[in-house]
């Protein structure tokens, strides 16, 4: 299954390792409100987005699925969603307690 890491500036990583999609998180430690979250991304069109608050987000806009999103995620939870979206899970993603919406700022 393909996927790609795709950082703040909005660069492809195709198929990060666990390594490369934890540097993409620390990378959120740094502010910067233009470029404000990073994303793991299937080939199925399914992304995974975090922003440096913890806010995860959960969508397909190819589809129109979603989005859904969870607060307050820290970065091993995070990476633990993304491995299972590399591996093409949305059966097991969707278990998470997830909350319809963008989260309100």
């Amino acid at each position: 299954m393909a996927y790609h890491g795709i950082d703040r500036m909005g660069a492809f990583t195709p198929n990060p390792s666990a390594a490369q999609m934890g540097s993409l998180i620390d990378s959120l430690t740094c502010n910067d409100p233009e470029h404000p979250d990073v994303a793991v991304k299937h080939e199925t069109e399914w992304c995974i987005s975090v922003n440096a608050a913890g806010t995860v987000t959960l969508e397909n806009v190819e589809t129109g699925e979603g989005p859904w999103h969870m607060l307050g995620q820290s970065k091993e939870q995070v990476l633990g969603l993304w491995e299972i979206l590399a591996q093409g899970s949305l059966e097991a993603l969707q278990k998470h307690p997830w909350n319809p919406g963008y989260a309100s700022l």
